[in-house]
């Protein structure tokens, strides 16, 4: 061969390698357009305010809007009583969102750099940014303390699912009293049958906080398995209680908790079903939803869980007795898992 017929054949294959490359970013910026134009049949969606405040404007879901249009990945809100109804668009966009007692975590994608990175940003019961932290990796959980005080996220650092084993997380706390920053919880001692365990595979997600203020519960995971630990904030511990937890939420009166499990037997990329842990008699009650749902569940109530599963236009909000009784009925479509509406 040539070396002028080796020039070209390179020549040739740059040209291709550019046209294909052209053609991925048109169809993914069309992709973009796509999902910023309103869908026919949509929820109806204003701008307008949006408060955490428990009272504001009477009982109100907030949550982060995932209908197709301008409003998209917005913080948005609905009647607690009217939840498939018009909504009001915040501004806000979050990636992970939660609140109690007036106050928010959001986290978010920072679009001010070079490259895209993320934050966390504090929220005060207006939605107005009162703190924020840099974050290491891809947002994934969010959590506030039922009073309002503490903080804490999830993000991946390593992979993008929980599904498989070959991902590692990062959790930080924030107390936002204080504004002791505690940025990964591997930082604690953990506590596993009655010894100090150490391990560098070990991974924390899923924080859960107990109304006292400064108890929690987590996921642990080590060794190829996933279990349940609790945390304490002054004695900066955590210890295993249970295995194949993940994802716990404690309920308002702390007795319980909910969690996904993962069940021999359901596909890898779907192994898990929703359980309920009694923390008093450590007993396990399956609840009625077959779907795998992986999601971090919010109890709307001591009586009520509600969590997402995928729908036609990102996600669908859920919601299921906590009992174990009755079956899944959807809230609302195109949106991610709420806090308990203000009261």
């Amino acid at each position: 061969m040539t070396l002028q017929r080796r020039i070209l054949i390179l020549v040739c294959a740059v040209v291709l390698l550019a046209a294909v490359g052209v053609i991925a970013v048109v169809r993914a910026g069309s992709r973009a357009d796509e999902k910023d134009r309103a869908r026919p049949g949509g929820p109806e969606i204003t701008p307008g305010a949006v408060s955490l405040a428990p009272g504001d404007g009477g009982r109100r879901m907030v949550f982060r809007n995932m209908a197709w249009g301008p409003h998209r990945d917005e913080l948005a809100s609905v009647p607690a009583t009217a939840p498939d109804g018009p909504r009001t668009a915040s501004g806000v966009k979050c990636l992970r969102f939660h609140a109690a007692a007036g106050t928010g975590i959001c986290l978010q994608a920072d679009k001010g750099g070079v490259q895209e990175s993320y934050r966390a940003v504090v929220l005060d019961a207006g939605l107005k940014e009162v703190a924020s932290r840099p974050l290491a990796g891809i947002p994934t959980r969010a959590r506030i303390s039922p009073g309002g005080h503490l903080a804490a996220w999830t993000v991946f650092v390593g992979g993008d699912s929980y599904a498989g084993t070959n991902f590692s997380t990062r959790t930080s706390l924030l107390d936002l009293r204080t504004g002791k920053y505690d940025a990964s919880l591997e930082d604690f001692t953990v506590l596993m049958d009655g010894k100090t365990y150490r391990n560098a595979d070990v991974n924390f997600w899923g924080v859960t906080f107990a109304a006292d203020e400064k108890t929690f519960y987590a996921t642990l995971a080590t060794g190829g398995r996933t279990h349940l630990v609790r945390g304490d904030l002054g004695e900066r511990t955590v210890t295993v209680l249970r295995e194949n937890l993940e994802c716990p939420s404690l309920s308002p009166d702390g007795t319980r908790l909910v969690f996904k499990k993962r069940v021999p037997g359901l596909p890898e990329d779907a192994p898990w079903r929703l359980h309920v842990l009694d923390l008093a008699s450590m007993r396990e009650t399956p609840l009625a939803e077959q779907r795998s749902v992986d999601d971090q569940v919010v109890w709307t109530d001591d009586r009520t869980v509600v969590y997402s599963l995928p729908g036609d236009f990102g996600a669908d909000l859920y919601s299921l007795p906590a009992d174990g009784s009755g079956a899944a009925t959807r809230v609302t479509a195109s949106g991610l898992a709420p806090p308990p509406p203000a009261a």
